[in-house]
């Protein structure tokens, strides 16, 4: 059977990835990150949500990206927005696809695995360098030059199938999947509950997405949101 690692946040974008890779056949080992995130209820969202979808395996990786800073994100000194500017948002974390996408690589290595599916998307998203296509055509060149595996042949793709949807179209696609978008958590700042603040970037982008696709938002949010 192929196999693929997912990285899985708990978002709806990643979920949507693990169910297309399901979906096309891959035996899925889900893989979530606790880097010092304030929206730390993601996690928990993402081993419901990997075990729902029927992974295989779901693993979750400490690295305390606090220690960098950087984002609003991993320093609580920096606020989250809660109004969209142009250019690249404070939520942005430096390099954090590229880490993550690296341990994918070393698990998928140890697995033998065929693919790494990552849910990065270049329609409806903040403007992150890291969730375009050409961070993502460049990092499987690098995963292909990098390890025991790509060396002897056995080549490694990297897949990013909501590269080009919008996120309506997302939101349409994991449904026929038969995703269950109230589980999943994709606020910048929710609370321990995971109910979403509905003003920052992500929430805006999500809400969006629901009314575009003419399906209910089925969104835990906070009061007053």
């Amino acid at each position: 059977m192929k196999r693929a690692v997912v990285l899985l946040s708990g978002g709806l974008d990643s979920v949507t990835a693990l169910a297309i890779a399901k979906q096309q056949g891959y035996e899925c080992y889900t893989l979530s990150f606790d880097y010092g995130q304030r929206h730390d209820t993601e996690l928990v969202a993402s081993e419901k949500l990997s075990k729902q979808l029927g992974a295989k395996k779901h693993k979750v990786i400490k690295i305390d990206l606090r220690t960098i800073g950087g984002s609003a994100l991993t320093d609580n000194d920096i606020d989250v927005p809660e109004e969209h500017h142009e250019g690249i948002p404070v939520t942005y974390v430096p390099a954090r696809n590229t880490v993550f996408l690296s341990i994918a690589l070393g698990w998928a290595e140890v697995l033998t695995a065929n693919a790494i599916y990552i849910g990065v998307n270049a329609v409806d998203y903040s403007g992150y360098p890291d969730c375009r296509p050409e961070f993502v055509t460049a990092f499987e060149q690098l995963a292909n030059l990098a390890t025991k595996t790509g060396v002897e042949g056995n080549k490694l793709e990297v897949r990013a199938p909501l590269m080009r949807m919008t996120k309506a179209e997302i939101i349409r696609q994991g449904i026929s999947l038969g995703v269950d978008y109230s589980q999943t958590v994709s606020c910048y700042q929710a609370d321990e509950d995971g109910r979403a603040c509905g003003l920052c970037d992500s929430c805006h982008f999500r809400k969006e997405g629901f009314i575009q696709a003419g399906i209910s938002d089925p969104t835990r949010y906070s009061l007053g949101s």
